[in-house]
């Protein structure tokens, strides 16, 4: 007898007595696999992991769910968006340009496009982002639904670009959504947690192609924050990292320019953030010590410039992966929050080695954006994901709730439905609407239904 006819009589062996076992065997083999977020911090088991290769499966599906369904994208949100023992729902085979208008510079996306898929084929078409965050791994669904924003004092997060978009509600139906159709369904879907259905299709103001400047220096952190803010209204964009314990600051502008392209020696962000956990290791015991290594190569740098096409020169590789609470703060309170944040952290928090982020953003009018009608300061605290945060965090989020701050809705937070309540005008409008979308809460997972009431 020959191999492949041996090996093919195993197989049908192995078939006859796995029925032969019932379905309960069967079950068991087909076990869901489990999924979980880029830090690890989040994770389930979920009862299956859908996959549609079209809107119109993806109709098919949610249509025939039971619920509870959660869909997800790249898994970069830190919050409790996902886990379920239901069905989560990828948008990873729905993406692609749909198509684009060239008067009014917008043009359309499947929802589960990546951000760092979208630019090439924008350019292509005489169009580009009018800001990226600092991360392009997201789906575009994802970075909509929980207010991804890059930095700017003059440009909004992410969510106040969107012009129109498709929702696939909990009944299978494809429901079109602009100021003008459905406009309340609009306003609340623009940045809705995933909690009103499923994005299908998405339209998004653009600008025209254009070249960036970036420039990337080391300041002192005094100079640093007296010229923050003046940093912040002279460049399109502007932004700094606070590096513990070494009083210095790494700072970055863009800005657009019609140089040819062109870049010096680029430092590598992923073997800085490895380099301060290593100081921190031998060296975390002296405060004093711990921050002349840091000053010392701080002294070495030079000024880092890199000209190219904007979409090639706003995100960086984030190797080096770790958990985050983000806060937006009124702009004006927020160098004074700062303060505060970095004496918490160098007075009783030694072991914590990542820089503290600060952004600029522009206020927009969505109903849940953290940046509804107020220009913002963003601040960032980072934990190494194998280490707690959690002790850490809960000393840094008094300080950004005393300064007025609502939190990034991907970034870990306390907060709960009564908190949001307060700070946001529109959330009563927000659960009225979801509730006529979803009256079952078939998109509503434990966390989602502590916040806007419904199935648990």
């Amino acid at each position: 007898m020959t191999q492949p006819r041996r090996q093919f009589l195993k197989i049908l062996a192995a078939a006859a007595a796995a029925s032969a076992v019932g379905p309960q065997w069967a079950a068991a083999a087909r076990k869901p696999i489990g999924w979980r977020n880029w830090s690890g911090s989040q994770s389930c088991q979920p009862r299956a992991r859908l996959a549609p290769a079209s809107v119109a499966e993806m109709q098919q599906v949610i249509r025939d769910s039971a619920g509870p369904l959660r869909p997800v994208g790249a898994g970069h949100s830190f919050t409790a968006l996902v886990p379920t023992d239901g069905d989560i729902l990828s948008l990873a085979r729905i993406s692609g340009l749909i198509d684009h208008d060239a008067d009014t510079q917008q043009a359309t996306f499947y929802a589960g496009t990546q951000l760092s898929a979208m630019g090439g084929p924008l350019h292509e078409v005489g169009q580009a982002l009018i800001n990226m965050p600092d991360i392009d791994e997201q789906v575009l669904a994802g970075a909509l639904a929980t207010g991804t924003h890059g930095t700017g004092a003059e440009i909004t997060g992410l969510p106040a670009f969107v012009t129109g978009l498709e929702l696939i509600t909990a009944n299978g139906e494809a429901l079109w959504c602009d100021a003008q159709a459905n406009p309340e369904v609009f306003e609340a879907a623009r940045l809705s947690l995933g909690a009103l259905g499923v994005l299908s299709k998405i339209r998004l103001q653009n600008t025209s192609p254009y070249r960036s400047r970036r420039e990337s220096w080391i300041a002192d952190w005094e100079e640093t924050m007296e010229q923050a803010d003046a940093l912040a209204s002279a460049h399109r964009n502007f932004e700094f990292y606070y590096i513990p314990f070494s009083e210095r600051c790494f700072l970055h502008t863009h800005d657009v320019t019609d140089e040819e392209k062109h870049s010096t020696p680029i430092h590598d962000a992923n073997e800085a953030v490895n380099d301060l956990k290593l100081i921190r290791d031998y060296l975390g015991w002296s405060d004093v010590l711990r921050g002349l290594p840091i000053k010392a190569i701080a002294a070495t740098m030079d000024k880092e410039v890199v000209v190219e096409a904007s979409w090639l020169n706003y995100a960086s590789e984030r190797n080096v992966r770790f958990n985050e609470m983000e806060y937006h703060l009124p702009r004006e309170n927020g160098l004074a929050a700062l303060r505060e944040v970095r004496e918490v952290l160098e007075s009783g928090h030694r072991d914590v080695f990542f820089p503290i982020e600060v952004r600029y953003v522009k206020g927009d009018d969505v109903w849940l954006s953290p940046f509804y009608q107020r220009d913002c300061m963003s601040i960032a605290v980072h934990r190494f994901f194998e280490e707690d945060y959690r002790e850490y965090f809960a000393a840094i989020e008094p300080i950004f709730r005393k300064y007025g701050g609502r939190p990034h809705w991907g970034k870990i937070n306390t907060l709960t439905a009564n908190d949001f309540a307060e700070l946001y005008p529109h959330w009563g409008d927000f659960k009225r609407v979801r509730n006529e979308l979803d009256p079952a809460g078939k998109f509503l997972n434990t966390y989602l239904a502590q916040l806007f009431g419904g199935r648990t």
